[in-house]
């Protein structure tokens, strides 16, 4: 994979403009009208740029890849969709990373990449839909050139590997035929896409185009670019949700040898969360980190709580229970399917039980930071790893007044997103910081605004603290006739515009397994109160409802001593769509049960009942993805150790096996690591976690030496990846640990419980 060459968007924009006999493709440029326009775009015609693809005169291939790569490995499989339907060389092609594609519109921005969004496993599927479109174009026009060239029909040309080829074997170069091409008129329909058993490419591994720059430290990151000489900016902020600054040694911090400024931040009032800045707090501007962080220490920053103070952990799951015990409490119904109550008073056996987990932290492996240059009344630069360029443009815009021409929003890669770079805070902050009055020896320079990794932990947009209570209802032929679930939990849409009556959209699915295979089914949410601010996190909303639902079907078969593999398989029934509202539906039993099957099948399964180590399944259905987890665990004196994880995903067609597994397996580590150790505490109404000494991510022991994982090959239309490996990994991990220590965990982190129980 070629990629010497690193320009920045707007450079980029200008060489492909700028440079005769490049042929340059971008979505939208197919128009069915009498006289399609010209494809050559060497002028100013940007409305019709989008996610593209260019050929140079040098053969090499440019492609623009639009959403933002956290490692979700984005920059490498959108690239390669294009790739494949334009018959590119992959060694010849270039990826660059596009900023946010903004321009004025009738009074309006104009957004002309289309989406640009990560973190949430959208990103293959919208690009299914729509690169493939730029790729076959654009190999459409190269043949069309080839045919005039050769005097031959187009329709007896094929592209393979950045070559036109005649069947008489005759060949031409795409670089040869980028200038004619770049002169013929688009087609009035669009081309026909490639057939999928002519796929070199897609389906194929390959490396992540960033994979040697990530590991030998040149790859750069938001932390890592200027514009000119930048100062540095740290702030100190109110750890209490609500509260206010008591006292700031502003002149002490100001003494410090490197300090330039202290600026006061105060968070807007009205806006929608995420879309501010958190707290107040009292920036300090240096020359240097160091000199910043000095500063932030002389300040000796104290503050005051609210009028109302953060509940601990304990008061929110208290009063979770008294909601689900009061009769006259009210939640919102999610789904009611036939009658739990009568169900009930049948059965021949009810069970019940009530599942915990704590609030938890992104904690990503580069925190929140930007680079922000303000030229006042000219423009605004903004460099940073947001996984919503769009959402963090209509902050600075909110906040600045600058139209679309005056902002400039660079993308660089991101080090870990998992949903904590969909919020703008720091953005917010970065803005207020440099449109704040400063001295004027620094008015125009860039700011690097830097957040310590106790920054990151006391000031996140955490998973929600939740609580389950779920209870079921059995047949005399030990079948599911019932099932009631309840969850309370903050919702992370609180404060965002929504109804109170949506609030569950965040925490639950409404058409999550097993709605849909019992026939008396009912899903209820309680809304509870909280400060901390929230948000979306790697898997949500499947990953908290799928522990509980999927750690009570494995006490269901010891119940009624069942083998939990078949239990499930049984629960599932015969293959069958079931409808399902949400992404990605509907779903396709026989596909789960199939999971199920290979996972059970690589663990060995047929050791469950005599193995003297504990085996544990679970799956779960997440954005029209079906995953499996089978781990093998074994007792220690102060613990478990884990021997063994299978992770089996079927997500239709694999664009890039290798960096499908890759997730699988990051995944896969950072949801086992979470129910391992992993929680946010609140203590005197403020977060208690400040760095990775009580927040311990991913430890040595006891976790697994590798991941194994099983793709299903597939024909069915993709899905993402980057999430789907963590909603059954917990739940798998505690259904072993059950097995190994005859210890029920329903309380996580996993590890303390499991000590504090036995």
């Amino acid at each position: 994979m070629s990629g010497e060459i690193r320009l920045s968007r707007r450079r980029f924009l200008k060489y492909a403009a700028g440079t005769a006999g490049a042929l340059v493709v971008g979505i939208g440029t197919v128009q069915a009208a009498d006289r399609p326009a010209p494809l050559s775009l060497l002028g100013d015609a940007w409305s019709q740029v989008g996610p593209y693809v260019r050929v140079a005169q040098d053969g090499r291939i440019f492609i623009g890849v639009r959403d933002p790569d956290n490692g979700e490995g984005t920059g490498t499989s959108l690239a390669r969709i294009i790739a494949e339907e334009l018959d590119a060389d992959w060694d010849k092609v270039v990826v660059e990373y596009l900023g946010l594609g903004v321009e004025p519109g009738n009074g309006e921005p104009k957004f002309i990449y289309g989406r640009q969004h990560s973190g949430d496993a959208t990103s293959i599927p919208a690009a299914w839909a729509d690169l493939r479109q730029a790729g076959a174009l654009a190999r459409w026009l190269l043949l069309q050139a080839a045919a005039r060239r050769l005097g031959v029909p187009a329709e007896q040309l094929r592209g393979e590997s950045g070559m036109a080829i005649a069947a008489d074997g005759r060949r031409i170069a795409y670089g040869d035929l980028a200038s004619a091409a770049a002169s013929i008129d688009a087609p009035s329909s669009p081309p026909p896409l490639k057939a999928a058993e002519r796929y070199k490419l897609i389906g194929q591994p390959a490396g992540d185009i960033d994979a040697r720059a990530v590991v030998t430290g040149t790859l750069r990151y938001a932390a890592d670019e200027n514009i000119g000489d930048p100062v540095v900016a740290v702030l100190a902020r109110c750890p209490y949700p609500g509260g206010t600054l008591d006292t700031a040694d502003r002149d002490a911090a100001g003494k410090v040898p490197g300090v330039f400024a202290v600026v006061d931040i105060t968070p807007e009032q009205g806006q929608v969360a995420g879309m501010a800045a958190q707290a107040r707090a009292v920036a300090v501007i240096a020359t240097d980190t160091w000199s910043a962080l000095k500063g932030r220490e002389a300040l000796k920053a104290t503050w005051k709580p609210g009028d109302t103070t953060e509940p601990s952990s304990g008061d929110l799951e208290k009063k979770a229970l008294e909601l689900f015990d009061n009769d006259t409490a009210t939640p919102t119904t999610v789904r009611e399917d036939g009658d739990v109550a009568a169900a009930r008073k049948k059965a021949a056996r009810a069970l019940e039980a009530t599942y915990v987990q704590p609030w938890v932290a992104h904690a990503t492996a580069e925190t929140p930071n930007c680079l922000i240059r303000l030229d006042p009344d000219t423009r605004i630069t903004l460099v940073a790893a947001s996984q919503s360029p769009r959402q963090a443009y209509t902050v600075v815009q909110r906040m600045t007044g600058f139209g679309p021409d005056k902002i400039d929003i660079r993308v660089p890669r991101g080090g870990g997103g998992f949903g904590r770079r969909l919020e703008q805070d720091y953005i917010a902050e970065a803005v207020a910081i440099a449109m704040a009055n400063k001295p004027k020896e620094i008015q125009s320079r860039a700011i690097r605004v830097l957040w310590t990794r106790d920054d990151d932990l006391t000031r996140d947009y955490y998973r929600p603290f939740a609580v389950h209570r779920l209870n079921a209802s059995l047949d005399r032929k030990q079948g599911i006739v019932g099932w009631h679930q309840r969850m309370a939990s903050p919702s992370a849409l609180a404060g965002r515009g929504t109804n109170a009556d949506r609030l569950w959209q965040s925490e639950l699915v409404a058409d999550a397994l097993p709605a849909g295979l019992v026939p008396n089914f009912r899903s209820d949410y309680y809304a509870l109160d909280s400060l901390l601010s929230r948000g979306e996190w790697r898997g949500s909303p499947h990953v908290t409802p799928t522990f509980a639902s999927e750690s009570f079907i494995d006490e269901l078969a010891h119940a009624v001593k069942a083998n939990p593999l078949d239990y499930r398989l049984k629960v599932l029934g015969e293959a069958r769509q079931l409808p399902y509202n949400g992404r990605g539906g509907p779903i396709d039993t026989a596909r789960m049960a199939n999971v199920l099957k290979l996972a059970a099948d690589k663990l060995d399964w047929s050791r469950w009942l005599r193995s003297e180590n504990g085996l544990g399944i679970a799956c779960a259905y997440v954005f029209g993805a079906y995953v499996a987890h089978a781990i093998e665990v074994a007792p220690t004196a102060d613990g478990i150790d884990i021997h063994r994880v299978v992770c089996v995903a079927d997500v239709g067609r694999a664009v890039n096996p290798l960096g499908l597994a890759a997730q699988l397996e990051g995944a896969t580590i950072d949801a086992l690591s979470t129910a391992l150790n992993l929680a946010i505490t609140v203590r005197d109404g403020k977060v208690q976690q400040t760095g990775f000494k009580d927040y311990p991510v991913s430890p040595t022991q006891p976790m697994p030496y590798e991941v194994e994982t099983i793709i299903v090959p597939s024909v069915a239309e993709p899905t993402g990846a980057s999430v789907i490996g963590v909603p059954s990994a917990a739940p798998a991990l505690a259904n072993a640990v059950f097995r190994a220590t005859a210890v029920r965990v329903r309380r996580l982190p996993l590890l303390r419980e499991l000590a504090r129980l036995r």
